[in-house]
């Protein structure tokens, strides 16, 4: 009877894996793109909507078609105490509330509401406007509410900077050098246009000498007192060809849906710093990026928002693995369009690009993280998408597209050996010292997580620890990892996923044995009590929060997969995340999740990617199903035993 009972449990346990997997896959296929594709909303803090209404108000533009919805976005993601926050259950952010308390009024919402009134309470408990980061005092200097001369100089002249020079424009990373540059324009003309609305209230009694100093020290202090000194004399020779040619840079990187990178920051400032050199909104330029952003709307119960960018090919890349980790091949109708939408879209060797500024004479072979921006091939995704292209693909079909895609990889590697995601040795910090660099992630140096999706890649295609770009990745890692044990994560957050990527690499490597070691230590030692991981944002301010935060579906999903890939997946603590994964399966085969997970900018921007909370938990289960379905077995032989 004992035998049986037994015998009846595993089989009972297979069933359980069985079903929480086909129930996810069949979620998954269910949202393919006839095209091949998945993406889900990306989403963000409320800033991107309230910057949406300030552009349309800024460039003259009716926005009654979205007026009830953002309302309706914007006041969903409020909080209690009238703030608005940079991620959920986040602190209560200034800038933040600002701008959304801002766009409310534009969007004419009542000002004697309540929600009103607690964020007008909020932002005068925070110190108001005179406290907040300098992008959101731009906003407000568009519109003549914030005075100019509290705003750091930029000077267009910096587009004749060659690459050697300090405080180039690829100096700076590629999202920060698409946003500053168009900035040049806006910050050297200084204009001013209606609001429509009084915000005085913005201002706490006391902070007036504040508004027209530009924080700072040191010599780049000095040097931006005496631009502005230039900037007040009646003629600047040689300033509206510069501000002329950083036009022409800008419109020559506009994408093909008429974006720049595909992300919002340099979107909206390259429309107002043309439209500010004369470009009419009738001009081609303009109106492909004005329609473009139609693409990045999402409208749902919850109210309308615009996305901060979009993940198609990121997403994709994921769901063919997770597809394959679930038992469909190459031959499944599904892989397969997605395979072949995913080939279509890698960049052409010729196709121009800001990486090639440091890296000549190299073919692209990489593709973005988006359905059109080109112009900067992302790293990080290539690695994972030739990864899933050998997974899901078949051989003869996706063998030259991988060789294009690891020319180009290894070409990228930075000198310190690792890699970033957009550019080579973008790591100048200097930068830093600027007034104007309140707003953290100016450059783009190497980070743990690409560099070990990189590796990982290299493992995938044979390659070992004597390979020079092997080698040089791991000493680079090997450098990195945390005392305790973990790597941090640059792209998601933060710790869990950091150390998930690293072992993910190191393991198909065979080699550090003692790093994988320490690593999965450290997870199993901060696994929650309900069997979850998780970890808050906060742990990109201060590292004691590594791996603190309530458990996530995605979290968990890192941690579970990095012990099922350490060897450690029928352990205890793999089966009690897998457990917590599956009494949070929704009944329709997802999991939900409010927390953000992604990571755009530490400390300051971060990313709820909507699909996150269901690739990942499918790759874990669908693993352990693997690892599960000879359990029976192997029981069973040890009970005949006794």
């Amino acid at each position: 009877m004992r035998r049986v009972l037994r015998r009846k449990d595993a089989m009972s346990d297979t069933f359980s894996r069985a079903d929480a997997v086909d129930r996810a896959v069949a979620w998954l296929l269910e949202r393919q793109a006839p095209e091949g594709w998945w993406t889900g909303e990306l989403e963000t803090n409320v800033t991107m909507t309230a910057e949406h209404v300030l552009l349309m108000r800024f460039l003259g533009l009716d926005v009654s078609d979205i007026r009830d919805g953002a309302i309706r976005h914007i006041l969903y993601n409020q909080r209690s105490d009238g703030s608005w926050a940079l991620y959920y259950d986040g602190p209560a952010d200034l800038s933040t509330t600002i701008e959304a308390y801002v766009a409310l009024k534009v969007l004419g919402f009542d000002t004697a509401a309540p929600e009103m009134s607690r964020a007008r309470k909020l932002i005068q408990t925070l110190g108001g406007l005179a406290h907040a980061r300098v992008f959101t005092k731009i906003w407000m200097a568009l519109f003549g509410v914030y005075p100019w001369e509290g705003i750091p100089s930029l000077p267009p002249e910096l587009v004749y900077l060659p690459p050697t020079i300090p405080f180039n424009f690829y100096d700076f990373s590629c999202w920060a050098r698409g946003t500053i540059a168009p900035l040049t324009i806006v910050v050297s003309r200084r204009p001013v246009r209606a609001l429509g609305v009084n915000v005085d209230e913005l201002f706490l009694p006391g902070t007036e000498h504040l508004l027209n100093e530009v924080p700072g020290s040191g010599w780049l202090w000095w040097a931006d007192l005496a631009m502005k000194a230039y900037e007040r004399l009646p003629a600047q020779p040689g300033r509206a060809k510069a501000r002329r040619d950083v036009a022409n840079w800008v419109v020559e990187r506009q994408e093909l849906d008429g974006s720049w990178g595909g992300i919002q920051p340099p979107w909206v400032y390259s429309l107002i710093a043309l439209d500010l050199e004369g470009y009419s909104l009738d001009h081609p330029v303009m109106r492909k990026g004005i329609e473009g952003m139609r693409r990045f709307a999402f409208e749902d119960d919850t109210g309308w928002r615009f996305q901060a960018c979009m993940s198609p090919v990121w997403d994709t890349a994921w769901a063919i693995r997770a597809l394959k980790l679930a038992g469909l091949g190459p031959e499944h109708p599904a892989q397969r369009r997605a395979v072949r939408w995913m080939l279509a879209e890698q960049i052409a060797p010729d196709a121009p690009g800001d990486w090639r500024v440091k890296c000549h004479g190299v073919p692209c072979g990489g593709w973005s993280f988006e359905f059109d921006n080109d112009v900067y091939p992302d790293i990080d995704d290539t690695a994972v998408i030739v990864c899933a292209l050998l997974e899901g693909g078949e051989p003869e079909v996706v063998r030259e597209p991988v060789e294009r895609a690891v020319a180009w990889t290894l070409a990228m590697r930075s000198s310190n050996g690792g890699w970033g995601a957009f550019d080579r040795d973008n790591d100048r910090e200097l930068v830093y010292r600027m007034p104007f660099a309140d707003f953290g992630a100016l450059i783009d140096p190497p980070t743990e997580d690409v560099t070990a999706h990189v590796l990982e890649m290299l493992a995938a295609l044979g390659r070992d620890e004597r390979d020079p770009y092997v080698a040089s990745g791991l000493r680079f890692l090997q450098r990195t990892q945390r005392p305790w044990g973990s790597w941090f994560g640059r792209w998601g957050v933060n710790h869990v996923y950091g150390t998930w990527c690293v072992i993910s690499a190191l393991v198909p490597l065979r080699t550090g044995t003692e790093m994988i070691a320490r690593a999965t230590a450290w997870l199993e030692r901060v696994q929650n009590a309900d069997g979850g991981w998780g970890e808050t944002c906060h742990s990109y301010a201060d590292e004691s929060f590594a791996g603190v935060g309530a458990s996530t579906p995605s979290q968990t999903a890192w941690a579970c997969n990095a012990l099922q890939i350490a060897g450690l997946g029928r352990g205890d603590a793999a089966q009690r995340g897998l457990q917590f994964l599956r009494e949070r399966q929704l009944p329709d085969g997802t999991w939900a999740e409010r927390e953000f997970t992604g990571t755009g900018f530490p400390r300051d921007f971060y990313l709820n990617y909507h699909l996150y909370r269901h690739l990942f938990p499918l790759m874990a289960l669908a693993t352990d199903r693997a690892l599960g379905s000879a359990a029976p077995a192997r029981r069973e032989v040890a009970v005949a035993a006794e």
